[in-house]
Order: structure tokens, then C-alpha cells, then sequence
């Protein structure tokens, strides 16, 4: 902005130095803005409350106490006692002891040792490599949207009465073997030589004959249990249920669809194919066979039989009677009056008004001042505050011609003779004075460049 306005100057002087019977040499100028702030009184209101107290009458209703007599009657109930007897019948169950012999029955197991062979059949297993080649498949998948008509479906239940069926457990208890195997221990024998799978790396091992530890059993045994059987029984219940129908709607839908494009790759893969060869052998084994005896015993059992017996007694029998009597007594009352008194009451009331109060606020001027170009000017960012000072250098108007001369920042000022040195310092411009607004003039058609 100060180049612009900077540039409209030199040009005007331009414009005024080219017209003619103008004189070319003369003092040249420069328009120079500075910003200052002026403080201004400024007269605000703020609303203030005020607690103002009123004089008022209140009526008052104030309560009376008075005590006075009323008559109550009540009513004594009074008891009265009467005793007379009764017969009552009862009945005595003596208790008669019978003994009685019963017959039962309890099975009796006996065990018969034997000796059998069994024939055990052992897979020797071969590893062997082969190599066969894997087809690897990767899929490759495209998006494709397509519109879908989606079936939107709603349901509504509609109460149906069915028959299930409950089941019921109407079991018992039957008498059953239990077979309990013997205790295993780990010992040491003699084992020919002979070849494995290994359990954990699934390789063929091959074991040579010596001693090894070999897990043995002890033969097992045989016990009756009772076990619970269960019964059950089926049963129709009826139940309630809630049907429900559906109703569909069609609803488009944007699907997106992806389709698969599959790449195959052959890949070698080494196989290990395990041969098996099966080995029969005989092991002799020891089998205790259960041989079941019922045995019939006697068992004393006591019945008890109850004889009935009809008592008679006489029991005292007590009567209470209540005979009421009406009474009449005085009883003091205490009785409220409300008497009315007027009396005068003090009553805060809040009143609201607007007090003035002036601040200072400084408003900020830019003034355009006129300087020398052969004077040093610094021009400042900061506002000056309070009324700016102008410079001791005399004063010219903007419409008068002046020699402008173009300098660069850094440059010194070149010395040039001072036409105006003896002028009064009472010409200086100040800040009250107007600067005018220059114009541009036009220059004369024999003075065009």
C-alpha cells in the first residue's frame, strides 16, 4: 500500500513538474503515514440493584387455647367366670409283638481258575519315500455388483395346541458283574529281539534282546453291583405353541459378487508310504471263571400289631362370660379460637437503575504528513499514543512541483541546496493542519515525454 501510494506521488509531481512555466528546480517531498491513537471519554451505564425496605400491613391470625368440659360415655366390659365338666372318649393303641421267620435268599460267587492261549497279531511297519507331485491352487477374485432381488420376510405367530410326548423314568435296581482289572506293575524281563513303532516320532526302531521293562497285570475280579435300570414311559402332554407364518417381500439389494479365477501349480512333495507286515503269536493267559451258588437262609423278623382301647375321662371345662356396663365421666377439652391481629411488616424489595461511569478508549488515526526526501525517515510497526509530533522541516503543499529523487534502502542521502532554510518554524505543518488531497494534473502536449 505505502508503494502505491508512494508511486501515485511521483507521478503527480511528475505530472506537475512537465506543465509549463513551472520552475524545475525546488524542494522535493515525500507523503509519510503514521498511525497514532487519540483517547476519547466514552460515558457507559451499568445496571445497579438497590435493596429498598417497605412499610406493609399484614393481617395475622393468631391461635387461642381454651379448656372446656365435654361429657363421654364408654362402655366396661365385665368378665364373668363359669366351671363345669365334660366326658371325653378316647382311644389307646397298645402295642402286641409278634415274631415272625422269613426265608431269603443271597448268591454266593466262586471263582474257577483256567489257562488259555490267545493268538496276538503284531504290524511291523516299513517306511518308504515316494515323490508325487501337488496341485497348489491360487485363487484371483474380481468384484462384480449386480442388483439382487433379496426376499424380506416378516413373521407372525398364531397359537397351536399340540401333543408332546413327556418320558418317564419308572426303572429299577438289578443285580449286575463287574469285571475290576488287576494292578499293573513295571518289571524287568527277558524280551527277544524284535523291531517297534516309536509312539512319538512314528519310526521303526529295532530292540535287541536283554532285559526290559515290561508292564504286567495281575489278574482281575469279578463283583456283583446293583445297577439302576431305567424305564421310561412315554406320556402325551398337551402344549400350546406359537406357529409362525411367514410373509416374503422382494427388496432389491447391490450385491457384490466376486469371481474366482484359479492358477495351478504342480509341486513335488516327498510322501513317506508305511508297508505293514502282521506277525502272529501265541500268550498263554490265566482267566478266573465266576461260578454263582444261591444260598437260602432263616431271618427272625418282629411285627408289632396295635390293640385299640376306649378311655373315658372327665375334663374340668372353665367359661368366661363378658357382661358390658355403660359409664359416663367429664373430660377436659383444650379447643383452638383463631384471633385476628393487623401489625406492620418491613418488606425487602430490589430496585434496578443505571449509573454512569466514563472510560478512556484510544482510537487509532493514520495522518498523512509530507517530509523532505533528503531527510531520514524510519518508519515504525508500533502505534504511537497521544498526539504525534511532526518534524522540524518546512512544510510544502502537495500541489506545488518538487524534484523527485529515487533512492534505494541503505543508500546516503545526497546533499542538495535548501531553498526554503529561511522560512519562519512557524510554517511547520502540524497535526491539526489538513494535508489535501493531491491530483494528478495533466501535463501539456508540448511537455509529453
Amino acid at each position: 500500500m505505502k508503494t502505491l501510494v508512494r508511486v501515485s506521488i511521483v507521478l503527480g509531481l511528475i505530472a506537475v513538474t512537465a506543465s509549463p512555466g513551472v520552475a524545475q528546480v525546488c524542494q522535493s517531498y515525500r507523503v509519510v503515514q503514521e498511525t497514532i491513537c487519540e483517547p476519547r471519554q466514552v460515558t457507559t451505564y451499568r445496571l445497579q440493584y438497590d435493596t429498598v425496605m417497605e412499610e406493609r400491613t399484614v393481617t395475622v391470625q393468631r391461635p387461642v387455647w381454651e379448656t372446656e368440659m365435654r361429657e363421654r360415655r364408654y362402655q366396661v366390659a365385665r368378665p364373668i367366670v363359669e366351671t363345669s365338666e365334660r366326658e371325653e372318649r378316647y382311644t389307646l393303641l397298645k402295642p402286641v409283638w409278634e415274631t415272625q421267620y422269613e426265608e431269603r435268599t443271597y448268591t454266593r460267587v466262586q471263582y474257577v481258575t483256567e489257562t488259555l492261549e490267545r493268538e496276538e497279531q503284531v504290524v511291523v511297519s516299513k517306511p518308504v519315500w515316494e515323490t508325487q507331485y501337488r496341485e497348489e491352487r491360487s485363487v484371483v477374485r474380481r468384484p462384480t455388483t449386480e442388483t439382487v432381488l433379496q426376499d424380506q420376510a416378516y413373521t407372525a405367530y398364531a397359537p397351536v395346541t399340540t401333543m408332546r410326548t413327556q418320558y418317564v423314568d419308572q426303572g429299577g435296581y438289578v443285580q449286575h458283574w463287574t469285571y475290576r482289572p488287576g494292578d499293573t506293575r513295571t518289571r524287568l524281563r527277558w524280551l527277544p529281539p524284535s523291531s517297534y513303532v516309536d509312539p512319538v516320532t512314528g519310526m521303526t526302531v529295532y530292540r535287541p534282546r536283554g532285559l526290559n521293562w515290561v508292564d504286567m497285570s495281575t489278574p482281575g475280579t469279578y463283583s456283583v453291583q446293583n445297577q439302576y435300570v431305567p424305564n421310561v414311559v412315554a406320556q402325551q402332554v398337551p402344549e400350546t405353541t406359537y406357529v409362525p407364518q411367514v410373509v416374503t417381500q422382494k427388496v432389491p439389494v447391490q450385491v457384490t459378487r466376486y469371481v474366482d479365477e484359479v492358477v495351478v501349480n504342480q509341486v513335488p512333495v516327498q510322501v513317506c508310504r508305511t508297508e505293514q507286515e502282521v506277525q502272529v503269536r501265541k500268550i498263554p493267559y490265566t482267566v478266573q471263571r465266576p461260578v454263582t451258588e444261591n444260598v437260602v437262609y432263616k431271618v427272625p423278623v418282629q411285627t408289632c400289631r396295635w390293640e385299640r382301647q376306649e378311655m373315658v375321662r372327665k375334663i374340668p371345662v372353665t367359661s368366661h362370660r363378658i357382661v358390658y356396663e355403660e359409664r359416663v365421666e367429664q373430660v377436659p377439652v383444650q379447643v383452638c379460637r383463631m384471633a385476628t391481629e393487623a401489625k406492620n411488616v418491613l418488606v425487602p424489595r430490589t430496585v434496578a437503575k443505571w449509573v454512569p461511569y466514563v472510560t478512556t478508549h484510544y482510537v487509532p488515526r493514520t495522518v498523512m504528513m509530507r517530509v523532505p526526501v533528503e531527510m531520514p525517515w524510519y518508519e515504525s510497526s508500533t502505534i504511537s499514543y497521544g498526539p504525534a509530533i511532526a518534524p522540524a522541516v518546512p512544510a510544502v503543499p502537495l500541489g506545488e512541483p518538487a524534484t523527485v529523487i529515487e533512492r534505494r534502502s541503505g543508500e546516503p542521502t545526497p546533499a542538495s541546496p535548501d531553498p526554503n532554510a529561511g522560512e519562519a518554524k512557524g510554517d511547520l505543518p502540524t497535526d491539526a493542519d489538513e494535508t489535501g488531497k493531491p491530483k494528478l494534473e495533466e501535463p501539456a502536449a508540448g511537455n509529453l515525454p
